[in-house]
């Protein structure tokens, strides 16, 4: 059942450009649940396209406006396809139950060292009271829809969102040949149950032992607000990846270097809440007061696309 779900978020988007990728209108929580999985499970299938993981047999063509998209689909002839689709069912599962809070797209180059990424892809979900919201934040400048705003300025965010990723990853440098893929979830700690784990994932090892491998340069895509959900998308990359994109791209798509490499696990945004900030190692000593263990989940098998 909850693959036939995943199936129909995905595929169901028709090749025409009359046909709305994200929901006509975003008026009530399920409206704005749908829109959180398909912009999820859009952005998921533009990172792995255009970084060039999976064979275009793995992709359906859709559109949004005037944009080509390729999203994933179940593809038998690519496992490591239906793997990462088993990925976004976690988060669907896990979204629908409001417990999750991050999850962390991860690449690396060596499979005896997977705490050391080259690159990583973060999606940062909140919720409200009444339910899920839908927030995209940008580095330059933050769009927030309260409750009875027009659907049609809302899937204007969204696109501009999915715009910058293309634009985005279509100018970033090639990733190296041998690559492996993860994902990590964190979660909302005081409303998840400490048995809970949504299918495809197991119990994570640590939440806080992320290495970058090389100079880390962090881009910040956007902010969208349905008065339900909402959703921050963050990418961390090698700064090497960066050298042929003109500064005019740079500041269309907000990008801004790191003075330090750590997860954006902000505290402040979660009010009444007890979300840490998760950080990558360093080498400094730490004379701080043990914390409580986050709760993080990873994949039962790990990923290692097929790109010969």
């Amino acid at each position: 059942m909850a693959t036939a779900q995943l199936s129909h978020s995905i595929e169901s988007y028709k090749a025409t450009k009359e046909t709305a990728l994200f929901p006509a209108q975003i008026t009530t929580k399920h409206d704005s649940l749908v829109l959180v999985k398909k912009l999820l499970a859009t952005s998921v299938s533009c990172i792995t396209y255009l970084r060039g993981l999976f064979p275009e047999s793995s992709y359906g063509t859709h559109y949004l406006d005037d944009l080509s998209l390729k999203i994933l689909r179940e593809d038998k002839k690519c496992p490591a396809s239906l793997q990462i689709i088993k990925w976004i069912q976690g988060c669907f599962d896990a979204l629908e139950k409001k417990y999750l809070h991050m999850a962390v797209l991860a690449i690396y180059t060596n499979p005896k060292e997977p705490e050391k990424v080259t690159e990583l892809y973060q999606f940062k979900f909140q919720y409200t009271k009444e339910g899920p919201k839908m927030n995209f934040v940008s580095h330059s400048t933050n769009t927030s829809f309260d409750s009875g705003t027009r659907s049609e300025e809302i899937k204007k965010a969204c696109v501009l969102l999915i715009r910058k990723l293309y634009v985005l990853m279509q100018n970033l440098g090639p990733l190296p040949n041998d690559i492996t893929l993860t994902m990590k979830l964190y979660y909302y700690n005081e409303v998840t149950p400490n048995e809970y784990q949504p299918p495809g994932f197991k119990e994570g090892q640590s939440a806080q032992n992320l290495l970058f491998e090389g100079d880390p340069v962090s881009l910040k895509l956007g902010f969208v607000s349905t008065n339900f959900h909402s959703i921050k998308v963050k990418i961390i990359t090698e700064s090497q990846r960066m050298i042929n994109m003109g500064s005019n791209l740079l500041q269309e798509n907000s990008i801004t270097e790191i003075s330090h490499q750590g997860l954006d696990c902000d505290e402040e945004e979660e009010e009444g809440s007890h979300i840490r900030r998760l950080e990558f190692e360093d080498s400094q000593p730490s004379s701080a007061l043990p914390k409580k263990r986050r709760k993080v989940s990873e994949p039962v098998q790990v990923l290692i696309p097929d790109r010969k």
